[in-house]
């Protein structure tokens, strides 16, 4: 029997990245990597690249050059569609169902019990609504019906893009909790946001600027880094940093 290779201590291993759409690079040269069992926030302005590196991470987006590794596998890799879930902006589910049966469907498809069901519905607030069509929500309820179906089959990987726009501040601590709650049993999540608030919630950061990796750092470190504990004004002196740099290197 040939020997099974070692297992990798990063969930996500991204490598000289590259996507280009229309003749020009969202995403350019990016390294980074993903520690298991621990939040990574991935963290950006609207239009930084945050939604497609997140689609090159499923496996949805073509890469240009170089590579991403995922559990240990290619990205995209058809033994991965168990093991990662993946909640996109746009909410994913059947509007003609209600917010009940669309959870145990995602969850039947991972062998996931009725119970568990119960549990995703109450980890988003939707207990109260588990019968109503999906169709009869608002926005941020439906929405809420998509990460309660990518809560439901406990993946190995959790990506969420922007997974709290839209939810009142209770229900988003509540969410962190629960996020922090499963990385204890073995849950790799990386979160996408926009809210250095949330920020803060992470183990790790990767900081993403006009399709470039500006930072791979914990939120310590980032304080520790710019002389600041306000990791909003922390991410803005990266920023000025970063465009200091090459305006440095022109200089006679």
């Amino acid at each position: 029997m040939s020997p099974q290779p070692a297992r990798s201590r990063s969930a996500i291993e991204v490598s000289a990245l590259t996507v280009r759409r229309s003749k020009q690079n969202v995403l350019e040269d990016v390294h980074f990597s993903v520690p298991r069992a621990r939040i990574t926030g991935l963290l950006g302005p609207s239009g930084s690249g945050k939604t497609t590196l997140l689609r090159t991470i499923v496996g949805v987006q073509r890469i240009t050059y170089g590579t991403v590794s995922v559990l240990d596998r290619p990205a995209g890799d058809p033994a991965l569609r168990r093991e990662v879930g993946y909640m996109t902006q746009a909410p994913s589910v059947y509007a003609d169902l209600t917010v009940e049966a669309n959870v145990r469907y995602f969850g039947a498809m991972h062998g996931r019990r009725r119970a568990d069901t119960v549990d995703a519905l109450s980890a988003v607030g939707l207990t109260e609504l588990a019968h109503r069509k999906a169709a009869d929500l608002s926005g941020g309820q439906f929405s809420r019906v998509s990460l309660a179906c990518a809560l439901v089959a406990a993946p190995r990987l959790l990506v969420l893009d922007e997974p709290t726009v839209g939810l009142d501040p209770v229900l988003r601590v509540d969410l962190w909790q629960r996020f922090k709650d499963l990385t204890t049993h073995g849950t790799t999540l990386l979160v996408s946001s926009h809210s250095m608030e949330e920020a803060g919630r992470c183990d790790f950061l990767a900081l993403l600027r006009e399709g470039r990796m500006l930072a791979h750092l914990t939120p310590a470190e980032l304080r520790q880094q710019t002389g600041t504990d306000d990791l909003e004004a922390a991410f803005l002196s990266l920023i000025r940093d970063s465009e200091a740099a090459p305006a440095e290197g022109k200089r006679p």
